[in-house]
């Protein structure tokens, strides 16, 4: 019988995930961590990247974080970040639009609050276009 862990996905608009898991692997601050079942009492910062979830008979599922913290009790994984996607949900065309777009109104600076919006726009597709980018390097 295979041991799992439970584990709690959120990011600030909505939970992305909840369920078991045989195996979390996270991009911790401090470098890359695998958390198995049981695992000790571990708290640490998360670095924009892929979080991947090993849910057993050979199927993994990815999730793209922007960052946030990862909470680990022996029985359950928390990851709670201001973005976090499916990676399969993330548009590259419409990302790269919404680059453009900010790009755009970047260029123009018309209003602070259009130029605030548009930073924010230009961040949120640049960070969906390195997770694609990652998720190509790892199916390599």
């Amino acid at each position: 019988m295979t041991m799992n862990v439970h584990v709690d996905i959120v990011s600030a608009e909505a939970e992305i995930f909840s369920g078991l898991a045989e195996m979390v692997i996270a991009p911790a601050a401090n470098g890359e961590v695998g958390i198995l079942p049981r695992h000790a009492q571990y708290i640490t910062p998360l670095t924009e990247g892929l979080i991947r979830l090993k849910l057993g008979n050979d199927k993994e599922e990815s999730f793209y974080v922007s960052g946030g913290m990862l909470e680990v009790q022996p029985h359950k994984v928390t990851v709670l970040s201001d973005t976090a996607l499916r990676a399969h949900d993330i548009d590259e065309e419409a990302a790269l639009e919404v680059k453009n777009n900010a790009e755009k109104l970047l260029s123009d600076k018309k209003a602070a609050f259009e130029f605030a919006k548009a930073q924010a726009e230009l961040a949120e597709a640049m960070l969906q276009l390195r997770a694609i980018e990652k998720l190509r390097k790892i199916k390599k």
